[in-house]
């Protein structure tokens, strides 16, 4: 059996918040809740394949979400970068690299910080 990445997961601050901007901003899909002692997560993926993204608010914590310096960045590979990356901003998110075609892959990127500062990658392949 081929090997497969199931799931990232991350913690965020605000687990209604987090759900609304996955689903209602990248397009992402809930596939499932669990609530687990001091976690809640939420699940959710794409219709088409690919990796899911866990998401887990923690109950009793308190603490800020903290990203130490192993988590690079979260990649979706979308089908309108800009629509996305303008949507993001407008919810109120950072755009760190506007929306560009990158002719070395050929792609368009665009990059911005999540509501609890992780970096998001939109990729829209192109063709010449």
């Amino acid at each position: 059996m081929a090997t497969k990445v199931g799931q990232y997961c991350i913690y965020v601050s605000d687990i209604i918040k987090a759900e609304t901007f996955y689903t209602e901003v990248i397009g992402l899909k809930v596939q499932s809740r669990t609530e687990i002692d001091d976690v809640h997560e939420i699940v959710v993926a794409a219709d088409d394949g690919g990796g899911r993204l866990q998401l887990a608010e923690r109950y009793n914590d308190g603490q800020p979400v903290d990203h130490g310096f192993a988590l690079w960045k979260i990649y979706f590979i979308v089908d309108d970068a800009k629509a996305i990356h303008d949507k993001a901003v407008e919810w109120g998110c950072e755009s760190t690299f506007a929306p560009q075609r990158l002719d070395r892959w050929p792609v368009i990127a665009a990059f911005f910080l999540d509501p609890d500062g992780y970096l998001v990658e939109l990729i829209q392949h192109v063709t010449a």
